[in-house]
C-alpha cells in the first residue's frame, strides 16, 4: 500500500476529491504520507533545506526576539510553544543560546507540538529532555509567553480554485492518469475572498489555505498573553494575486529539486504553497490578536544584530559569512509577522525595518480585477 494507492481507493469510493484531499493524504497520512514516513526530510541528504538546518545563528536571533518579548511580558515566567519542530536543530539553538545568558528574568517552559512520529524521533537526538512534547495543539494548556512556528503552514493542505465566470475548485479524478477537473467553489471559498474584498481576474488560479484560518483561531484561543511569531514563505494579498502569480505558487521538492506536479513522486516529495499573511493578519484580527511587525527575514535578522553576532562566535570568519549570506538571500522570500494578545501594542527590535502596520491593514483587502 502507498499514498498513491490510498488516493485512488478515495477516488474510487467517493469519486473525484478536492486537491486539499490529495495534499492532505500526500503528506500527512498517519502510515503512508510524506511527513510520517521514515527518511530524511531536512538538509543536504534531505529534499529541503530550512533557516535552522544552515547554522545556529538563526535560532540564536529568534532567541534574542523571545528574550525581548519576555522582558515586555514582565513575568518571571515564560512559555515557548514551537509548532512543528521538524528536526529539533531550532529548538536546540534556542534553548542553548537562553540556557547560556544569565540576564534572563525568570525560568522558561518549552514545548513542541509535532505530529509527525519520524520527526519526532529525530528532534530527540538533539532536544534537551526538559522539553515538553505534544501531538497537537489543544493538549498544550494556556500560555503566556510565544507561539512561533518556522516553514510550517506552507505545508498546510490548500484547496486550489480557478475564476471562471464563477470561482471554481479543483477537484482530482484519475483515468488511466491523474487529471483534474473544476467544480462549483464552496460557499466558504467564495466567502474567503469576499471577505479580503478580493476579486480574482478571469482564468486566474491560486490556493486557499483554510486550515491556516482555523490554526490561527487555534492559536488565539490558547495564548492568554504574549505573541505569536509566523516565519515563512509568503506574501501580501497584492503579491499573492497580481498576475505574475497567475498559475498560483504550488511547488514540490525532492532531492532538492523543484517541480510544480504534484502527481507524480506521491508521498515522496513536499508539497508547498506560499502562505497569504494579509489573511493571518485579517483572522488574527478577528479572533482578538493585534498585528506588531511584519517584514522579511532577512530584515528581521538584520534587525536583530545577525552581523554583530556573526562576528562575535568562535567558528571562522569564513563560515559564519557564509551562513549570514545564505540566511540573508533565504530571508528575501521568507516573511515574518509578530501577533500580540494582552498586550498594550509592543514595539520588537526585530521589525525595525518592518512594513508598516497601516499598510499590512490595507493590503489584507484590495481589488485585483485588470492588475
Amino acid at each position: 500500500m502507498t499514498a498513491t494507492d490510498l488516493i485512488l481507493q478515495k477516488i474510487h469510493e467517493e469519486g473525484p476529491i478536492p486537491f486539499s484531499d490529495f495534499m492532505q493524504l500526500a503528506l500527512y497520512h498517519p502510515e503512508f504520507g510524506y511527513y510520517n514516513k521514515s527518511g530524511r526530510k531536512i538538509g543536504a541528504g534531505g529534499d529541503y533545506y530550512t533557516s535552522a538546518c544552515v547554522t545556529p545563528l538563526f535560532g540564536e536571533m529568534i532567541a534574542c526576539q523571545l528574550k525581548e518579548m519576555w522582558q515586555l511580558l514582565d513575568s518571571s515566567d515564560f512559555t515557548i510553544v514551537e509548532m512543528g519542530a521538524g528536526t529539533g536543530l531550532l529548538s536546540h539553538d534556542i534553548i542553548s543560546s537562553l540556557e547560556n545568558d544569565p540576564s534572563l528574568p525568570g525560568t522558561y517552559e518549552y514545548i513542541i507540538v509535532e505530529q509527525s512520529p519520524s520527526l519526532r524521533e529525530k528532534a530527540h537526538e538533539v532536544v534537551p529532555t526538559s522539553v515538553k512534547w505534544h501531538d497537537q495543539l489543544s493538549d498544550v494548556g494556556p500560555v503566556n509567553g510565544c507561539i512561533i512556528s518556522n516553514e510550517l503552514v506552507d505545508n498546510f493542505a490548500v484547496h486550489q480554485v480557478v475564476m471562471a465566470d464563477e470561482l471554481m475548485e479543483v477537484y482530482v479524478d484519475y483515468d488511466k492518469e491523474f487529471r483534474e477537473i473544476l467544480q462549483p467553489a464552496s460557499l466558504q471559498l467564495k466567502e474567503y475572498f469576499a471577505e479580503l474584498d478580493i476579486q480574482l481576474p478571469q482564468g486566474f488560479r491560486t490556493e486557499v489555505n483554510l486550515q491556516a484560518i482555523e490554526w490561527m483561531k487555534d492559536l488565539s484561543s490558547i495564548l492568554q498573553k504574549g505573541f505569536i511569531l509566523t516565519v515563512d514563505y509568503g506574501e501580501l494579498s497584492e503579491e499573492l494575486y497580481s498576475l505574475k502569480r497567475s498559475q498560483g505558487t504550488l511547488l514540490c521538492y525532492k532531492h532538492h529539486e523543484v517541480q510544480a506536479c504534484p502527481y507524480i513522486h506521491i508521498g515522496e516529495q513536499d508539497i508547498t504553497a506560499q502562505v497569504n499573511f494579509s489573511a493571518l493578519y485579517h483572522w488574527g484580527a478577528k479572533y482578538g490578536l493585534r498585528p506588531c511587525g511584519y517584514t522579511s527575514q532577512s530584515r528581521f535578522l538584520s534587525a536583530l544584530g545577525l552581523a554583530e553576532h556573526a562576528r562575535r562566535r568562535s567558528e571562522s570568519l569564513t563560515d559564519n559569512h557564509l551562513a549570514v549570506s545564505f540566511l540573508q538571500e533565504m530571508g528575501q522570500k521568507i516573511k515574518v509577522l509578530a501577533q500580540e494578545k494582552g498586550m498594550k501594542g509592543s514595539f520588537l527590535r526585530g521589525f525595525i525595518f518592518s512594513l508598516p502596520v497601516s499598510l499590512l491593514r490595507e493590503f489584507a483587502s484590495c481589488d485585483l480585477e485588470g492588475r
